[in-house]
C-alpha cells in the first residue's frame, strides 16, 4: 500500500493542504487500507467498552475528568507559573516556546550543548505537531523514535495515522517486509513477537548510546512539578531513565492542578486508549535527583504554545484543550474508519482534530477550514470522549466560523453570496409570523409549474441539486393552521 503524503496542516505551506474531501477520495479508494481500519478500530471498541462496563462509577469519573480540565483552561495561566516554580525547585529547567520554530531550536540548542549527534524519542505528538525530526535533521542530529509504531511509519516514511495506534494502516506483513527492507532482518514472519524483537535488537543499541533522551507528556502537576508519560511498551522508561539529559516538549494544556488529580486522569485515560485498567509503564519524575544516580542529572520542560492561547479565547471552541488524547473519538467515528488518519492532513485526526487543528492554525486556511465537515455528527464521539468534550457542538460551531469567515473575511466581503443571502432571508421569514404566512401562500401559488401529484420531482436552476436524489413535498393546499382556524376558530384559542 502506497499513501501520497501531503502537507500536513502545521506546515509552512499549510494553506496549500488539500481540503479533507479531496484526501478522503484517495484513502476511500484503498481497499487494503479501508480492511486494516475496519478490523483495528471495531477491536479496539470492543474492547474499550468492556474496560469501561466494570466501572459502576464511569460517568461520574467522566465528569470529575471534565471539571478539572474546565477549571485548567479557566486559570491556565496561574497553573502553569506553579507548574514552572515547582520545575525549577526541583532542579529542573522551564522554557517556553511561543510557536513550533521556538521551540525546536530550543531543543535543538539543549542537544547541541551535549554534543549529541543522536537522540532517543519517547511518541510524543507534540514534536510531531512541531517537526522536531525534521528540524534535528537540518541541524545534523538524528532522533530516533523507539516507539514501536512510531519506528514503523518513520522507517516507512510516513507520518502517524492515528493518535494511538501510528500505524494503524499497516497490516502485519507489510511490517514485516518493511523491517527486512529497513533493518535487515532476513528471515523474518509476521509474528508480532518477532516483529517486536526485530525492533528491540535495532532499538537496544540507539537507548544505550544516546546522550539526550526527548518525550512527550500527558500529564504535569502544578503542585509538585511532576510529570507523566503513560506507555505499554517499556521504551518510554528507557528513553527517560538511560539518557544523562532529558527534554520534555509539552502542549501548555497539559497541566492540572494538584497530584491527587492523578486518581481520577489514571482511570480515565487507560480504559479509553489501550481497554486496560492501568497502562503496563506509568512513568512519573519530578526535576532531577543527582545524590541518588537514578534518571537524568539535567531535566528540561518545554512549554509550547503553538496557537492554544488563541483556541483559549473562543469560550466554545476551547473544549478542544480538554483532550488527554486516548483516541476513543477516532476508534468509533464512522468517517474516521472509513478514510483514516491521513485524510485530515494533521498530526491531530479523527473528531478531536477536525476541531482543534482549525483552531490551532487559524480559521482560513482551506485544508484545515474542511475539517469540521469531515462528520456526521452523529455524536459518538461525545459519548466516548473521558473528558465530555461536546465535539458535535463545537464542530457545529467552527463551521459557522469558517462560513463567515468565507464572507467576511475570506474573499467576498461587499459581495453577494447566493446561499448566505437566502438563509438570511429564510431566518427573516421564519421569524415573523405574518411573513411566513405569506411566504406559505406565495409558494403554494408558485410551485404550479413544478408539482405533479403532490410532489416536486425538480426545482429550477441552482435549487436543483436537492432534488436530484429525492423529490420535495409540494406545499399542501391548507396548512395545519388555516384547518385548525377553519374547524374550531382563532388558533390563539385553541391548543394548536
Amino acid at each position: 500500500m502506497t499513501l501520497q503524503r501531503s502537507p500536513d496542516a502545521f506546515s509552512a505551506d499549510a494553506g496549500k493542504t488539500p481540503t479533507f474531501e479531496q484526501s478522503a477520495k484517495v484513502s476511500l479508494a484503498d481497499t487494503q487500507l479501508r480492511r486494516n481500519l475496519g478490523k483495528a478500530t471495531q477491536t479496539i471498541r470492543a474492547k474499550r467498552a468492556a474496560a469501561v462496563e466494570e466501572m459502576p462509577d464511569w460517568e461520574r469519573l467522566r465528569e470529575a475528568g471534565r471539571a478539572l480540565k474546565e477549571r485548567v483552561t479557566r486559570h491556565l495561566d496561574e497553573y502553569l507559573l506553579r507548574l514552572e516554580e515547582s520545575v525549577t525547585r526541583a532542579g529542573g529547567h522551564v522554557h517556553w516556546a511561543r510557536d513550533a520554530e521556538e521551540s525546536n531550536r530550543i531543543i535543538a540548542g539543549i542537544a547541541k550543548a551535549h554534543d549529541a549527534e543522536e537522540v532517543v524519542k519517547v511518541k510524543s505528538i507534540a514534536t510531531d505537531e512541531t517537526k522536531l525530526n525534521e528540524y534535528l535533521e537540518g541541524e545534523g542530529i538524528t532522533a530516533h523514535e523507539t516507539d514501536l509504531a512510531e519506528l514503523i511509519i518513520q522507517l516507512a516514511g510516513e507520518t502517524s495515522s492515528h493518535i494511538l495506534v501510528p500505524a494503524i494502516h499497516k497490516n502485519r506483513a507489510e511490517i514485516r517486509e518493511l523491517f527486512k527492507e529497513k533493518l535487515g532482518a532476513r528471515g523474518l514472519s509476521d509474528d508480532p513477537s518477532d516483529l517486536t524483537n526485530a525492533a528491540r535488537l535495532y532499538l537496544r543499541e540507539k537507548f544505550l548510546k544516546a546522550k539526550v533522551g526527548i518525550s512527550g507528556a500527558n500529564f504535569a502537576v502544578a503542585e509538585t512539578g511532576t510529570v507523566c508519560v503513560v506507555e505499554s511498551e517499556g521504551n518510554g522508561r528507557m528513553c527517560t531513565t538511560l539518557p544523562p539529559v532529558l527534554v520534555t516538549l509539552m502542549g501548555i494544556e497539559k497541566v492540572i492542578p494538584a497530584w491527587r488529580d492523578y486518581e481520577v486522569f489514571m482511570q480515565l485515560l487507560p480504559r479509553s486508549s489501550t481497554a486496560e485498567r492501568m497502562n503496563p509503564y506509568t512513568s512519573f519524575w519530578t526535576g532531577v535527583s543527582r545524590e541518588s544516580g537514578d534518571g537524568p542529572n539535567e531535566f528540561h520542560l518545554v512549554l509550547l504554545d503553538n496557537g492554544r492561547t488563541g483556541v483559549l479565547a473562543d469560550e466554545r471552541g476551547r473544549q478542544a484543550l480538554s483532550c488527554i488524547r486516548c483516541s476513543a473519538c477516532l476508534n468509533v467515528c464512522p468517517v474516521y474508519e472509513r478514510t483514516g488518519g491521513h485524510a485530515y492532513n494533521s498530526v491531530y485526526p479523527g473528531p478531536i482534530g477536525a476541531i482543534l487543528t482549525p483552531q490551532l492554525v487559524g480559521i482560513g486556511k482551506p485544508g484545515p477550514d474542511s475539517l469540521p465537515y469531515a462528520s456526521s455528527l452523529c455524536g459518538a464521539c461525545y459519548e466516548v470522549c473521558p473528558v465530555k468534550i461536546n465535539i458535535p457542538e463545537v464542530l457545529i460551531h467552527l463551521r459557522g466560523r469558517v462560513t463567515r469567515h468565507k464572507q467576511d473575511g475570506g474573499g467576498l466581503k461587499g459581495r453577494l453570496d447566493p446561499e448566505n443571502a437566502a438563509m438570511k432571508t429564510m431566518a427573516r421569514v421564519f421569524s415573523d409570523r405574518k411573513l411566513y404566512e405569506g411566504a406559505q401562500k406565495a409558494a403554494r401559488v408558485g410551485q404550479w409549474p413544478l408539482a405533479r401529484d403532490g410532489a416536486i420531482g425538480r426545482l429550477p436552476g441552482r435549487l436543483a441539486g436537492w432534488t436530484e436524489s429525492r423529490d420535495l413535498k409540494a406545499i399542501p393546499k391548507q396548512t395545519f393552521r388555516e384547518w385548525w382556524k377553519a374547524r374550531n376558530g382563532s388558533p390563539e384559542n385553541g391548543s394548536a
